[in-house]
Protein backbone atom coordinates (compact mmCIF):
# COMPACT_ATOMS: atom_id res chain seq x y z
CA UNK A 1 0.00 0.00 0.00
CA UNK A 2 2.96 2.31 0.59
CA UNK A 3 3.47 2.55 -3.16
CA UNK A 4 0.21 4.44 -3.57
CA UNK A 5 1.47 6.93 -0.97
CA UNK A 6 4.72 7.29 -2.94
CA UNK A 7 2.73 7.82 -6.15
CA UNK A 8 0.52 10.39 -4.42
CA UNK A 9 3.55 12.30 -3.08
CA UNK A 10 5.14 12.35 -6.55
CA UNK A 11 1.85 13.53 -8.06
CA UNK A 12 1.41 16.22 -5.40
CA UNK A 13 4.94 17.59 -5.72
CA UNK A 14 4.65 17.55 -9.50
CA UNK A 15 1.35 19.41 -9.59
CA UNK A 16 2.40 21.91 -6.91
CA UNK A 17 5.65 22.72 -8.70
CA UNK A 18 3.86 23.13 -12.03
CA UNK A 19 1.26 25.48 -10.52
CA UNK A 20 4.04 27.58 -8.98
CA UNK A 21 5.69 27.86 -12.40
CA UNK A 22 2.43 28.65 -14.23
CA UNK A 23 1.42 31.27 -11.66
CA UNK A 24 4.86 32.80 -11.14
CA UNK A 25 6.56 32.82 -14.52
CA UNK A 26 5.85 33.77 -18.11
CA UNK A 27 6.32 31.11 -20.78
CA UNK A 28 9.94 31.29 -21.91
CA UNK A 29 11.08 33.10 -18.77
CA UNK A 30 14.23 31.59 -17.28
CA UNK A 31 15.60 32.03 -13.77
CA UNK A 32 19.19 30.85 -13.31
CA UNK A 33 19.64 28.92 -10.06
CA UNK A 34 23.23 28.07 -11.01
CA UNK A 35 24.00 30.47 -13.84
CA UNK A 36 24.71 28.67 -17.10
CA UNK A 37 24.24 25.27 -15.46
CA UNK A 38 20.74 24.86 -14.02
CA UNK A 39 17.77 27.16 -14.59
CA UNK A 40 14.05 27.20 -13.95
CA UNK A 41 12.62 27.83 -17.42
CA UNK A 42 8.87 27.98 -18.01
CA UNK A 43 8.07 25.82 -21.02
CA UNK A 44 5.02 23.97 -22.39
CA UNK A 45 5.15 20.67 -24.24
CA UNK A 46 2.28 19.34 -26.36
CA UNK A 47 4.21 16.19 -27.23
CA UNK A 48 6.43 13.61 -25.58
CA UNK A 49 10.08 13.56 -24.59
CA UNK A 50 12.29 15.74 -26.79
CA UNK A 51 9.14 17.31 -28.26
CA UNK A 52 8.22 14.32 -30.43
CA UNK A 53 4.59 13.61 -31.42
CA UNK A 54 3.45 17.19 -30.95
CA UNK A 55 -0.31 17.81 -30.65
CA UNK A 56 -1.23 14.13 -30.26
CA UNK A 57 -3.27 14.76 -27.09
CA UNK A 58 -5.84 11.96 -27.54
CA UNK A 59 -3.09 9.45 -28.32
CA UNK A 60 -1.23 10.37 -25.12
CA UNK A 61 -4.39 10.30 -23.01
CA UNK A 62 -5.32 6.81 -24.23
CA UNK A 63 -1.78 5.42 -23.90
CA UNK A 64 -1.36 6.93 -20.43
CA UNK A 65 -4.68 5.50 -19.24
CA UNK A 66 -3.57 2.06 -20.43
CA UNK A 67 -0.20 2.43 -18.68
CA UNK A 68 -1.83 3.62 -15.44
CA UNK A 69 -4.29 0.71 -15.50
CA UNK A 70 -1.49 -1.78 -16.18
CA UNK A 71 0.64 -0.41 -13.33
CA UNK A 72 -2.24 -0.53 -10.86
CA UNK A 73 -3.07 -4.09 -11.95
CA UNK A 74 0.56 -5.16 -11.66
CA UNK A 75 0.95 -3.51 -8.23
CA UNK A 76 -2.00 -5.55 -6.99
CA UNK A 77 -0.49 -8.80 -8.30
CA UNK A 78 3.10 -8.06 -7.24
CA UNK A 79 4.67 -9.91 -4.34
CA UNK A 80 4.87 -7.56 -1.39
CA UNK A 81 8.52 -8.37 -0.75
CA UNK A 82 9.73 -6.86 -4.03
CA UNK A 83 10.35 -3.36 -2.71
CA UNK A 84 12.49 -2.27 -5.66
CA UNK A 85 9.86 -3.05 -8.30
CA UNK A 86 7.04 -1.68 -6.13
CA UNK A 87 8.96 1.56 -5.62
CA UNK A 88 9.78 1.79 -9.32
CA UNK A 89 6.15 1.31 -10.32
CA UNK A 90 5.03 3.83 -7.70
CA UNK A 91 7.36 6.47 -9.15
CA UNK A 92 6.22 5.71 -12.70
CA UNK A 93 2.56 5.80 -11.61
CA UNK A 94 2.90 9.16 -9.84
CA UNK A 95 4.72 10.67 -12.80
CA UNK A 96 2.31 9.26 -15.36
CA UNK A 97 -0.70 10.60 -13.47
CA UNK A 98 0.98 14.01 -13.09
CA UNK A 99 1.58 14.44 -16.81
CA UNK A 100 -1.80 12.86 -17.61
CA UNK A 101 -3.64 15.50 -15.57
CA UNK A 102 -1.78 18.27 -17.41
CA UNK A 103 -2.65 16.83 -20.82
CA UNK A 104 -6.26 16.16 -19.87
CA UNK A 105 -6.97 19.56 -18.31
CA UNK A 106 -4.67 21.85 -20.29
CA UNK A 107 -3.72 20.01 -23.48
CA UNK A 108 -0.04 20.39 -22.65
CA UNK A 109 2.54 19.53 -20.01
CA UNK A 110 4.34 22.18 -17.97
CA UNK A 111 8.13 21.70 -18.02
CA UNK A 112 10.60 23.84 -16.08
CA UNK A 113 13.76 21.96 -15.01
CA UNK A 114 16.46 23.13 -17.40
CA UNK A 115 20.04 21.84 -17.39
CA UNK A 116 21.35 24.65 -19.57
CA UNK A 117 24.97 23.47 -19.35
CA UNK A 118 24.35 20.37 -21.45
CA UNK A 119 21.45 21.74 -23.51
CA UNK A 120 19.20 18.92 -22.27
CA UNK A 121 15.43 19.10 -22.97
CA UNK A 122 13.46 20.91 -20.28
CA UNK A 123 11.50 18.51 -18.05
CA UNK A 124 9.48 18.32 -14.83
CA UNK A 125 9.18 16.32 -11.60
CA UNK A 126 6.82 13.77 -13.20
CA UNK A 127 9.35 13.11 -15.95
CA UNK A 128 12.09 12.68 -13.34
CA UNK A 129 10.01 10.19 -11.36
CA UNK A 130 9.26 8.18 -14.51
CA UNK A 131 12.93 8.04 -15.52
CA UNK A 132 14.04 7.05 -12.01
CA UNK A 133 11.29 4.40 -11.91
CA UNK A 134 12.36 2.95 -15.26
CA UNK A 135 15.98 2.97 -14.06
CA UNK A 136 14.98 1.01 -10.95
CA UNK A 137 13.10 -1.48 -13.14
CA UNK A 138 16.21 -1.93 -15.27
CA UNK A 139 18.30 -2.43 -12.13
CA UNK A 140 15.88 -5.10 -10.93
CA UNK A 141 16.01 -6.83 -14.32
CA UNK A 142 19.82 -6.90 -14.25
CA UNK A 143 19.75 -8.18 -10.68
CA UNK A 144 17.32 -10.95 -11.65
CA UNK A 145 19.43 -11.92 -14.67
CA UNK A 146 22.51 -12.25 -12.45
CA UNK A 147 20.53 -14.27 -9.93
CA UNK A 148 19.26 -16.62 -12.68
CA UNK A 149 22.74 -16.96 -14.16
CA UNK A 150 24.11 -17.92 -10.75
CA UNK A 151 21.69 -20.84 -10.36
Amino acid sequence: MYYYVVALVVFGLDQLSKRLIVNGMEIGQSIPLINGVFHLTSHRNRGAAFGILQDQRIFFIVITLLVIAAIIYYLQKLKRDNVLVSSALALILGGAVGNFVDRLLHGEVVDFLDFALINFPIFNIADSAIVIGVGLMMLDTIREMKREKGR
